[in-house]
């Protein structure tokens, strides 16, 4: 039996201290360490976290998987089944040693039906909607929190490199022929923060704002759970490759949607990737793939035509 401990923190400015502490404090005896990349996010599904992975492939039946807190491991209830599962089917134990699963022995099946037992999956999804609801009151707060402060007259982000009664002055010395590379080094400032305060003074700047495409702000779709699976197993292009892995599983009875957080021109392209769902061309069509396929198609029709 190998004692397998598994960390992970969500930004490069983060560190593994406390997870150290506690992990170090339950006395695990010959752990076998694997730590995630310093940013792994936490939306990422835990099974194609790449430490995580490697962990599930080096474990043997009658390990058992050591983390300090549970969302260092999942996020949200989707990700709680579906690592639960997983490690059922491997025969893997699970030791949490902090928080409020601490004290629950969350891989518990019924001795006969051999499915999760009722109550853990109960405590499982109140718990993990509990974390939700907290994560979503935060940014409520945090959105509530800046629109007060912009209603005060305070905007967020970075403050212009330029200071605010120093502007007048670089635009009177620009309209005077003072180049952009002479400002930046008059005012200790980069030349892009020069160009930021004289951005319409420069010449054809009407012309190439009038050009340029807008940008497309990201969407979140739900995707028939049929869909993705299709779309896993097929030969994606890195950024339609990325919106799949960062997808939440979201449990829908029997089955899941993958919610999909993404520009509108990425549901259109994996749209189209899962076309052969519809059969043709001498492939028959199952008509649940086919069903699930026009439904994603019906959410992703409503966006509306590409600009």
């Amino acid at each position: 039996m190998a004692n397998l401990v598994y960390k992970r923190v969500s930004t490069d400015q983060q560190s593994t201290a406390r997870q150290n502490l506690v992990l170090d404090e339950a006395g695990i005896e010959d752990p076998v360490v694997f730590e995630e990349d310093p940013g792994t996010s936490s939306r990422l599904h835990p099974l194609q976290r790449p430490k995580f992975r490697e962990l599930l492939t080096y474990a043997r039946p009658g390990d058992i998987v050591h983390i300090s807190e549970m969302f260092r491991l999942v996020r949200g209830t989707g990700h709680v089944l579906d690592v639960l599962d997983v490690l059922h089917r491997d025969r893997l134990a699970l030791r949490i040693h902090d928080g409020a699963f601490s004290a629950m022995d969350l891989t518990a099946r019924h001795p006969r039906t051999g499915e999760l037992l009722s109550t853990v999956k109960f405590m499982v999804q109140t718990l993990a909607a509990a974390g939700e609801l907290q994560r979503d009151l935060q940014r409520e707060l945090t959105y509530d929190g800046l629109r007060a402060a912009e209603a005060k007259g305070s905007k967020g982000g970075r403050r212009p490199a330029v200071a605010a009664d120093k502007t007048d002055a670089v635009r009177t010395a620009y309209l005077e022929g003072r180049s952009i590379a002479a400002l930046a080094r008059d005012h200790g400032v980069s030349r892009g923060a020069i160009r930021t305060a004289v951005a319409d003074l420069m010449p054809d700047q009407t012309a190439i704002e009038e050009e340029a495409p807008a940008l497309e702000s990201p969407v979140t779709l739900d995707m028939p759970g049929k869909v993705a699976d299709f779309l896993r197993a097929s030969d994606l292009e890195p950024a339609e490759q990325a919106a799949l892995d960062q997808g939440v599983t979201v449990r829908r009875g029997q089955g899941y949607t993958l919610r999909i957080t993404a520009v509108p021109a990425i549901h259109r392209q994996l749209l189209t990737r899962c076309q052969p769902l519809d059969g043709g061309q001498g492939v028959p069509a199952v008509p649940a793939q086919r069903k699930a396929r026009r439904e994603y198609e019906n959410r992703v029709t409503a966006l509306g035509a590409p600009a």
